[in-house]
């Protein structure tokens, strides 16, 4: 008898089909501080960064920060997959600029826009071993400010109040911190949010991702004014 089986043809192996990997390439950007920060990140880690300190230039520093990037990266605003932008708190007129450039982007190319609370993005580059604070200016002589566990987490806030109100004696951390040493003994750096951060939150998903949404917390400093009404001749 023949062996078993015999005559059976061994099978052809498959043929392997090509494999595609997905890019991934976020940018983020922050414009609710005096720091206009922005940072490009491909799905394993930041690969450009960029931030400049001025207060009264986002307009201007934004747009060719981001073009900064994206050329050290060797790409384009086309192979972006994704934007992540700070939503503050902060003042008016920077925070604007940044979330109307990140829907505006959204918009045109198509990809999704994920806002981020801008102090979690500061405390997320806090090494601590005890709960803290992080405070931001907001002008009038009042700070943003919230509280977090020692792994960073969020445990109240954001508000807005006069230094003084916070009543905090631990650490502190950010701009706000440390402009008011009365309230804050112990305050400490990192003093603003860095998009490099804020890029790998969003991408390795650690990030309370928000919807691209201003967190102002009080009316802007510049109001319109409201229109008055006509007032009616009255006849005798």
């Amino acid at each position: 008898m023949g062996r078993r089986g015999a005559g059976r043809t061994a099978r052809e192996p498959l043929a392997r089909q090509p494999v595609t990997l997905l890019r991934v390439l976020l940018l983020a950007f922050d414009t609710s501080t005096p720091a206009v920060t922005v940072a490009l990140h491909d799905g394993t880690q930041v690969v450009a960064s960029r931030t400049v300190v001025d207060a009264r230039r986002h307009g201007e520093l934004l747009a060719p920060g981001i073009a900064r990037v994206l050329a050290d990266a060797g790409s384009s605003a086309s192979d972006l997959t994704g934007i992540a932008v700070g939503v503050g708190p902060g003042p008016f007129t920077g925070l604007r600029i940044g979330l109307m450039t990140a829907r505006a982007m959204g918009d045109a190319l198509t990809i999704p826009v994920s806002g981020v609370c801008t102090l979690d993005v500061i405390a997320a580059a806090v090494l601590s071993a005890q709960p803290f604070v992080v405070a931001t200016d907001a002008r009038r002589r009042e700070v943003y400010w919230a509280t977090y566990d020692a792994g960073g987490m969020r445990i109240d806030g954001p508000r807005v109040e006069r230094p003084a109100d916070v009543e905090w004696r631990g650490p502190a951390y950010g701009a706000g911190a440390l402009m008011y040493p009365d309230a804050f003994a112990d305050a400490r750096r990192p003093e603003f949010p860095d998009a490099g951060v804020l890029a790998t939150m969003v991408a390795t998903g650690s990030a309370v991702v928000l919807p691209p949404d201003p967190l102002y917390l009080r009316r802007p400093d510049a109001v319109e004014p409201i229109p008055r009404r006509p007032v009616a001749a009255v006849t005798p």
